[in-house]
């Protein structure tokens, strides 16, 4: 069965890492075009909400966390079973590569960040809010820190939407938009587009992170993480921004 072999293996994993991938996103999208606004009508004290937190939030977050390293883990599978998968990537030896090796590069960055996003920010900070509603409906005090561990974790959580735009046009488009008229002519343009997407990348994890000002609401550098329509409209700026890099980097 072609399957057993080395290439057929590699097809195989690529479709688990999308199945697994379609999972993460999906539940991404979930948390932050419903659950959260749906949430918010509760109030913050609400025994309604607390049970939903309980009960939905909790489940989903499992499905959530783990569809996210799996995902991972496929995709750096990927990498080691596919035959030469990294020979000559980035660099002039495979100028008619280039194109494709640095936009699923970005995408690979991206995916790695909000995959680090819901383990080392996201969910640290839910197992509180978690731990805080059960403990509630125990009849136990509320915890003082739950509703900044929340608002931690919505900003991370918004700024992963965020990505996902970008991160999932450069992963699926790779392959299918980024040959051709994209044949860029110099591994040195490839990089700058690389180095240009993690810049901006980077000022934006560490501004979600409240690094650039805190994360209270009074900090307007936290404009794109107030709603989800905010996150919708900050994620479009920054797919059309690095489109259009690419247009400008990528074409030879």
């Amino acid at each position: 069965m072609e399957i057993f072999t080395q290439d057929g293996f590699s097809q195989f994993v690529r479709a688990l890492h999308v199945l697994a991938g379609i999972a993460w996103i999906g539940l991404l999208y979930y948390f932050n075009l419903v659950q959260v606004p749906a949430f918010a009508a509760y109030g913050d004290e609400g025994k309604a909400r607390n049970i939903s937190i309980d009960k939905l939030a909790r489940r989903a977050l499992w499905w959530f966390r783990w569809a996210s390293i799996v995902t991972l883990v496929l995709g750096l599978l990927i990498i080691g079973v596919t035959k030469d998968y990294m020979q000559d990537f980035m660099s002039d030896l495979a100028t008619n590569d280039l194109a494709h090796d640095s936009a699923i590069f970005v995408g690979m960055l991206l995916g790695i960040l909000m995959a680090a996003n819901v383990w080392m920010v996201i969910w640290k900070n839910q197992r509180t809010v978690l731990a805080n509603a059960a403990n509630v409906l125990g009849g136990g005090e509320a915890d003082p820190n739950a509703p900044a561990a929340g608002r931690r974790a919505l900003l991370a959580s918004r700024q992963n939407m965020i990505f996902s735009f970008s991160m999932l046009w450069f992963m699926v488009g790779s392959a299918h938009f980024y040959g051709g008229a994209f044949d860029v002519d110099s591994a040195g343009k490839a990089w700058t587009f690389v180095i240009i997407a993690v810049v901006i990348g980077a000022i934006l994890e560490l501004n979600c992170l409240g690094k650039l000002g805190g994360t209270a609401a009074t900090n307007k550098l936290l404009w794109p993480y107030e709603s989800h329509k905010n996150a919708m409209i900050t994620g479009g700026v920054l797919f059309v921004v690095l489109y259009v890099l690419s247009e400008i980097l990528l074409k030879a």
